[in-house]
């Protein structure tokens, strides 16, 4: 039997919602069009006349006003010092780092939306005992420097109890004292390595933006919940570039080949820096490897698998296996000479690969980076 609860209509909060489902709709909007407001405010106002979004009481310019008074736009005070702003010429606006969190943390929800609630709680949690964690119900003897909230007092009082000669004569020792074990929390540096290649858009399909949010997500992930932990985002087409994540939701692709070695390498020299026990790789691409940097000019093969591009490449994925750094790698592509590559690339490696599909992608993503801690720090 199907129920149904009715309550008092209240318009207020009708409206609020409305405006709330509109900036979720604006943000997206500016990721796709790679942060330029105008662009993304006018396929706003389209989608909003088409779906009559706006309601009664809201127009394109007051949601204009609300986006600027809550602080997710600003005018451009680049284009404000040069003295263009003029009466035919709109003052042109940016987006600010609340609108970048807003993007983050949105993306951040939805990547998560079907993980289980233990997978993104706390710090890293490993098979071992040791210091920093939840109680164990196991004890073990107390060490000089074991943290004294730890102590198990009840078996403690045990222990002097069965050592004291008698009961008149109780006194504890350092021997006598007991601890419960902890689960043992690690940190790890991670480099996120993203495919800015043409062929992220290729045959009209939008790869590019199920990837960035997958980064956002994971970007929101550890600057939220792993404070300890680091990361670098790499872009890699024709050359590698190290970016910081305020320009992630930005990123577009460009008319650039392929160069995995050079984001094998650039993740190296950064990750070499990091102190974390832990070092990883994350890479998201959708093709082979066609370029490769060659005595500072670049060697382009775009026609299958060359076997200089791809040997290059794979030893490159064994430098990274000697320095103990794993490459997991996130194939968006179906094509069995691509899986090969990868197969090779991962045995090399000794890493960890995913064929994951768009819609797949930031699930499989984020849980393997919750779950890959092997290394007590």
């Amino acid at each position: 039997m199907v129920r149904y609860r009715y309550t008092q209509f209240d318009e207020q909060a009708m409206q609020e919602a409305r405006e709330q489902q509109l900036k979720k709709l604006f943000l997206q909007l500016l990721m796709h069009t790679g942060g330029n407001v105008d662009k993304a405010l006018e396929w706003l106002k389209d989608l909003a006349d088409r779906y009559n979004l706006w309601g009664d009481d809201m127009t394109p310019e007051q949601f204009k006003e609300t986006l600027q008074e809550e602080g997710y736009i600003t005018p451009d005070k680049q284009q404000k010092s040069q003295g263009k702003t003029t009466e035919r010429q709109r003052m042109r606006f940016v987006p600010t780092p609340k609108a970048e969190r807003a993007i983050r943390t949105d993306a951040f929800h939805e990547m998560f939306a079907t993980l289980k609630q233990d997978s993104v709680k706390g710090d890293h949690i490993t098979p071992y005992s040791g210091a920093g964690g939840d109680r164990l119900p196991e004890t073990r003897p107390y060490i000089f420097g074991d943290d004294v909230l730890n102590i198990d007092y009840i078996h403690s009082f045990s222990n002097m109890i069965q050592h004291s000669p008698s009961q008149e004569d109780l006194s504890m020792t350092e021997d006598d004292l007991s601890v419960f074990e902890v689960e043992h929390t690690t940190s790890c540096a991670t480099v996120l390595a993203l495919d800015v290649s043409h062929s992220m858009i290729l045959y009209g399909e939008d790869r590019i933006t199920p990837a960035k949010k997958v980064a956002l997500a994971l970007t929101e992930l550890i600057q939220t919940r792993y404070r300890k932990d680091s990361l670098e985002i790499i872009l890699f087409g024709d050359d590698a570039m190290l970016i910081d994540a305020s320009e992630l939701p930005y990123v577009s692709v460009g008319p650039y080949h392929t160069n995995t070695k050079a984001a094998l390498e650039m993740g190296q020299q950064l990750l070499l820096r990091k102190k974390h026990a832990n070092k990883q790789i994350v890479m998201i691409t959708d093709g082979k490897p066609s370029a490769i940097t060659v005595g500072g000019k670049l060697y382009v093969n775009s026609f299958g698998l060359d076997a200089r591009i791809v040997n290059a490449t794979v030893d490159e994925a064994q430098s990274c296996r000697r320095k103990g750094i794993v490459i997991t790698t996130f194939m968006i592509a179906s094509d069995t000479y691509l899986q090969e590559f990868v197969e090779r690339l991962t045995q090399a490696n000794k890493g960890r690969a995913y064929y994951a599909d768009l819609e797949n992608l930031g699930r499989f993503l984020l849980v393997d980076y919750v779950k890959n801690r092997r290394k007590q720090v």
